[in-house]
C-alpha cells in the first residue's frame, strides 16, 4: 500500500491545458483523453501524451526505464513492438521535463498510463508461500503429529494401568494443548514486522511482511544501477568561497551521474 501511495505522489497535481483556445491550469485528475497539454521545463507530465509539438524537448524517464540520461523527443513512425524507452514521440506520466517546451495530446490517464500499469501490477501481485512459511507449515504438521501420537500413547498407557477413562482423556487433551505452539505464528509475524520497521528507517518500502524474508534470503541481486538504485540527481557536496572550502549544509549521497 505504501508503494502505491508513493506512485500517486509522483503524479503531477496540476496540468496546463488548452481548452476553447485558451491556456488554463486544471487538476491532473480532471484530464481526459484528447486534451491538449502544454509542457515546460520543470513540469511533471500529468498523463501519457502523444507529442504534437516539441522545441528541444527532453524528458527524464528514469522512473519507467531506469535510464539516467534524459530522452530527447522527436517525430517519426515507430514500430508496433517498440520498447518503452524508444518511444520518442511520447511523454509518459510521472516523467520530468528537463529541457525545452512541447505540447501533447492525452492518450491515457489514471491507471491506464504506463506508471498506472506498474501500480496495478503491485496491487495484483499474487501471494506465494515463502521458504519460511513452508518450513513453518511443515514444523506445525510435525509437531501436531508428534503431540497427538504422544497423547494417544499416554491415554492408552493410563487405561492399561487402570486409570479413569475421563481423567486420562482430560490429561491427553491438556497435554496436546500444551505441546502445540499456538504462539509460533504470532512470534514469526512480530519478527517480520520488526524487520519491516528497520527497512522503513532505511527508506525501503515493503508492501507485505514475507518480502522481508525474501530480501534476507537473497545472496545476489542483478540490476542495472543507473537511475534504478541511485537517486539520479546531482547534489552539491562541497563548495569553496574565496579559497575556503566547506561542506554543503544539506549534502546528500551523490548519484552515479555526478
Amino acid at each position: 500500500e505504501r508503494s502505491l501511495e508513493s506512485l500517486e505522489k509522483m503524479a503531477a497535481p496540476n496540468a496546463k491545458v488548452i481548452r476553447d483556445g485558451k491556456q488554463m491550469t486544471v487538476p491532473a485528475r480532471d484530464l481526459v483523453v484528447g486534451d491538449l497539454v502544454v509542457l515546460d521545463t520543470g513540469d511533471y507530465v500529468p498523463a501519457d501524451l502523444r507529442l504534437t509539438e516539441y522545441n528541444s524537448l527532453k524528458v527524464q524517464e528514469a522512473a519507467l526505464t531506469g535510464e539516467s540520461v534524459p530522452v530527447e523527443k522527436a517525430e517519426g513512425v515507430l514500430k508496433d513492438d517498440c520498447a518503452l524507452g524508444d518511444r520518442v514521440n511520447m511523454a509518459f506520466s510521472s516523467s520530468l521535463v528537463t529541457y525545452g517546451r512541447g505540447r501533447g495530446i492525452v492518450v491515457e490517464t489514471g491507471m491506464s498510463t504506463e506508471v498506472g500499469k506498474i501500480a496495478a501490477m503491485i496491487q495484483e501481485a499474487p501471494e506465494t508461500e515463502t521458504p519460511m512459511q513452508r518450513r513453518m507449515n511443515a514444523l506445525g504438521k510435525t509437531l501436531g503429529i508428534v503431540a497427538l501420537s504422544v497423547c494417544a500413547l499416554m491415554f492408552l498407557v493410563g487405561l492399561l494401568y487402570g486409570s479413569d477413562l475421563l481423567e486420562m482423556f482430560m490429561t491427553a487433551v491438556s497435554l496436546a494443548v500444551a505441546a502445540i505452539p499456538e504462539g509460533l505464528a504470532a512470534i514469526s509475524t512480530i519478527v517480520l514486522a520488526m524487520g519491516v520497521q528497520r527497512m522503513v528507517k532505511r527508506n525501503a518500502i515493503v508492501r507485505t511482511l514475507p518480502s522481508v524474508e525474501t530480501l534476507g534470503s537473497a545472496t545476489v541481486i542483478c540490476s542495472d544501477k543507473t537511475g534504478t538504485l541511485t537517486q539520479n540527481r546531482m547534489v552539491v557536496q562541497e563548495y569553496a568561497v574565496f579559497g575556503m572550502a566547506a561542506s554543503a549544509p544539506e549534502a546528500q549521497m551523490p548519484s552515479d551521474s555526478l
